[in-house]
């Protein structure tokens, strides 16, 4: 991995996704949908991909927990569909009751987007 000191983490939401940054190279995408749920406003957390040069070093992990972090903290739900975010709760319970649970429209808005 770069210099630890390089590795950042930015919102862009244009784009809907948080990126991990290398210095000024995107090598990590957290990509997400906005929806109006029942309770307010939700991130539907659908795809994470980082840069092959860089899989097995933390950046998958640094990317999504401050992505969580950074949408908990604007008071936005976040709804975890992406395998990986998925993985990551397993191993972080502390974020697990934050959570709100994946629900048939959070995936028809997924399957939507896609098309």
């Amino acid at each position: 991995m770069g210099n630890e000191a390089t590795i950042t983490v930015r919102n862009a939401p244009g784009r809907r996704r948080y990126e991990v940054l290398d210095g000024d190279a995107v090598i990590g995408k957290a990509h997400y949908l906005l929806h109006d749920g029942a309770k307010g406003p939700e991130r539907i957390f659908f795809h994470t991909t980082v840069s092959d040069d860089y899989t097995g070093q933390g950046v998958a992990a640094r990317l999504v927990q401050d992505a969580l972090d950074d949408t908990l903290a604007a008071g936005v739900a976040v709804v975890p569909v992406c395998p990986y975010v998925k993985a990551w709760l397993r191993r972080h319970p502390d974020y697990q009751s934050r959570m709100s649970p994946v629900r048939p429209e959070h995936l028809a808005a997924v399957q939507h987007a896609g098309q």
